[in-house]
């Protein structure tokens, strides 16, 4: 597979001179190809939709419908959020692009997004609601009407209550689209509640920053990576993870000629960028920062007047990282101390417009929660938090929410996390509530509920998560796909796509405060309905009437609009309403403040060392491959999200199926050849999918990589199914993070064999 390489372009094709295409491609593809996928796209479109537009209310108009007709929304391939402009011709959705109002999307989408069309049009897509008749996994089913499976479900949760109590119903969920769920659920009486974004995800990352400035990093990131004059990207693969500001962005600081330096085992696209790479050995990030902080420290290249101004604890601080010397990391990490020593007076050179990347995808070895924190350290250092060209000040506009009565108070805490065994989980543990499905404690979990997340996929060791599942009377997944976690439920309520639903509104806290709508574009092809419908229309076979007092989602938003002093019309026809610009640097009169114990940046955390941890972070490392073996990484792809679109025809088609990455030399020796078909067995001897191998220069002999979400082997995802191999099948260990329940993933090593 040739390899993708980003090119950012504000060049715009335009097929039909009274319509703007404006959609802007984020791999480089041929004129010719652009064309054929734009025609593909096209014929799915016409294909897989309805005719006819949406009348006010959501009626279909009786006539047909003729001409073109644009729809503001907001995107959800991703969790990003995009701003975006959907055009329906004649009646059936034609594309997708960038809303140029949008602070997140600039006016373009990425690859993702602009496949978002495949997600309506996906003949694999759930169409009508299923309760389970054989036996769990079996992925057999009997097609009810709406009324049979919400009724299934209800009487089954209230057989739940009787018997275990609220808390015993738990709700896995990711993205804004749970919002209705998660109301629905607390009205219920449970505080068990989870996204796998946190403990498989950016927990660590959080938390490490949060122990150090008192606030989290947020999502979208605040990362002013367009005014950087220095990027340091440790493991972050910015331009195959595609969250599109940070891309865009990314190719401003590239262009206005920014610094790039690159820490990673693999040469990523964000590699081939880079003035220094550095192919670190894998699990020795925290050794590299310590020493990088050394020479800032014992150079003296620090901002001393921005530490002194706002730190706590230096001395000790420089006292604890004084023996990690670049000499002393040469044989940890690989990199040669005359190495760390240029990239650290490099980072020193462009301060305080230094920007060292939090990362998203935080949990790699356990030690995690310290490694973000010596990363928020580096950056205090270099002066960057609340700086231009580092971190900037979130802001957000207010929005009043519904006036909904008061949830019950749950009569058992939260299962999650027991006598708080990890004192500094912000948010709840996926892995928490697994572990109680499975072991009844601190109290049964009988019953959940999973929107929009692959629980197979997402969580480490898919073992545990079936062992929890067979403990469950009930498990219900609403989502778009029949994804592997559907295979395993009670009942399958297949939810809209994006475009055809409304959704809460997006407050973000952004660098400039702005409202985003998403709304209905195109009808629901078959029987899906939107999760507000779905979660509203449990709660009234609940009983729980009260908590629902509007009828539709528009009645809600038009209340929290008007309640702001905003046009709920207003917002449909422009898809984003702006508040006012408020300053986001300390420079520019945000506030400097830092809500930590000390109300400064903790370089020493008192905190950390009353709760028994190392309060200065500490290197250890990691096991080593066993002989013959090599480390599992896993990573994304710029057309793909999670495993969530493999079965999407449009970013099936610009990437059908992974490899795995081994290095060159590594390959020969085995007597593998670039293009061939291998397996991966990990040291628990689970045997993967076979996987195309590519041999290349471009990653350590001591690990192999492929990007996460292949090898899906739902039978109902007809497209997908088979195709390449699930790195989440071979995560059969985990280490977690005594601060936080972060499960740690890459410890998992494997070997390849040739397949026959």
């Amino acid at each position: 597979m040739p390899a993708i390489v980003l090119v950012f372009t504000s060049a715009r094709i335009r097929p039909e001179p009274r319509v703007p295409l404006g959609t802007v491609i984020m791999i480089t593809v041929s004129r010719r190809r652009f064309l054929q996928i734009s025609g593909t796209t096209a014929g799915l479109a016409a294909a897989g939709s309805v005719a006819g537009g949406l009348a006010r209310g959501g009626a279909v108009a009786e006539a047909p419908e003729t001409g073109v007709r644009t729809v503001p929304t907001y995107c959800d391939i991703c969790f990003w959020k995009c701003g975006a402009i959907a055009y329906v011709r004649d009646g059936q959705l034609w594309k997708i692009e960038g809303n140029p109002a949008d602070p997140l999307s600039r006016g373009r989408l990425c690859p993702r997004g602009t496949g978002g069309v495949g997600a309506h049009v996906d003949p694999d897509r759930l169409k009508a609601p299923l309760v389970r008749r054989q036996k769990r996994g079996q992925e057999e089913w009997a097609e009810v009407t709406w009324d049979e499976a919400l009724n299934v479900v209800a009487e089954k949760l209230q057989k739940i209550k009787a018997e275990y109590g609220p808390e015993a119903v738990a709700l896995f969920s990711h993205g804004i689209g749970g919002t209705f769920l998660k109301h629905t659920l607390r009205a219920f009486g449970t505080p068990n509640m989870a996204a796998p974004s946190f403990a498989q995800c950016r927990g660590p990352r959080d938390v490490g920053f949060a122990l150090t400035f008192g606030e989290e990093v947020g999502s979208p990131e605040r990362t002013d990576i367009r005014n950087a004059r220095c990027l340091v990207l440790i493991g972050s693969h910015l331009g195959e993870n595609m969250h599109n500001t940070q891309a865009q962005e990314f190719a401003e600081a590239i262009g206005a000629g920014a610094s790039i330096i690159v820490v990673d085992p693999r040469f990523s696209v964000a590699a081939s960028k880079a003035k220094h790479y550095l192919p670190i050995k894998p699990g020795a990030d925290l050794a590299l920062l310590l020493a990088w902080m050394n020479v800032l420290v014992t150079e003296g290249l620090y901002d001393k007047e921005y530490v002194d101004a706002h730190g706590f604890g230096f001395d000790t601080f420089k006292a604890e990282i004084a023996s990690s010397t670049p000499e002393w990391a040469y044989p940890e990490t690989g990199i040669e101390p005359s190495v760390i020593r240029e990239t650290a007076r490099e980072m020193a050179r462009h301060r305080p417009a230094t920007l060292v990347h939090p990362g998203r995808h935080a949990t790699w070895y356990g030690d995690d929660t310290q490694r973000s924190r010596a990363i928020a350290l580096l950056n205090a250092l270099l002066g960057s938090w609340g700086r231009k060209g580092g971190f900037w000040k979130p802001v957000q506009m207010t929005v009043p929410g519904y006036p909904y009565p008061p949830y019950p108070k749950p009569d058992k805490g939260k299962v999650d996390n027991p006598n708080g065994k990890y004192p500094f989980a912000s948010e709840a543990l996926t892995t928490g509530i697994r572990e109680a499905t499975i072991t009844g404690a601190p109290y049964p979990v009988k019953g959940w509920m999973v929107y929009a997340t692959n629980l197979l996929q997402a969580m480490p060791d898919q073992r545990e998560t079936i062992r929890a599942i067979q403990a469950l009377d009930l498990l219900v997944v609403v989502d778009v796909i029949p994804s592997e976690i559907a295979g395993w439920a009670d009942v399958v309520l297949p939810e809209t796509t994006y475009l055809e639903r409304y959704d809460d509104l997006n407050v973000e806290w952004f660098r400039e405060p702005f409202v985003a709508l998403r709304q209905p574009v195109v009808h629901a092809p078959h029987a899906q309905k939107p999760n507000w419908w779905i979660a509203r229309q449990l709660a009234l076979r609940l009983g729980l009437g009260a908590y629902y007092p509007w009828t539709t989602i528009e009645e809600y938003l038009d209340y929290r609009l008007t309640k702001a002093g905003l046009s709920f019309d207003t917002l449909k026809k422009q898809g984003i309403i702006h508040g006012e610009k408020q300053p986001v640097f300390f420079d520019e009169g945000a506030e400097a403040s830092f809500p930590t114990a000390s109300r400064k940046i903790d370089f020493y955390s008192t905190t950390l060392r009353e709760a028994g941890f190392d309060p200065v972070p500490k290197f250890t490392r990691p096991e080593p491959p066993p002989e013959g073996s090599f480390r599992l990484l896993f990573g994304r792809a710029p057309m793909h999200s999670f495993s969530r679109t493999q079965s999407n025809p449009i970013l099936h088609d610009g990437m059908s199926e992974n490899a795995v990455w081994v290095n060159v030399h590594v390959a020969t020796r085995l007597g593998l050849t670039d293009g061939a078909y291998v397996r991966l067995r990990n040291q628990d001897g689970v045997l993967s999918a076979r996987i195309r191998l590519k041999a290349t220069e471009r990653i350590r002999p001591d690990c192999v990589y492929m990007v996460h979400g292949f090898g899906h082997t739902s039978k109902r995802l007809t497209r997908a199914l088979g195709k390449g191999a699930s790195d989440a099948q071979l995560v059969t260990r985990y280490a977690t993070d005594p601060l936080m329940g972060g499960t740690g993933m890459n410890v998992n090593f494997v070997t390849l064999e040739a397949e026959a």
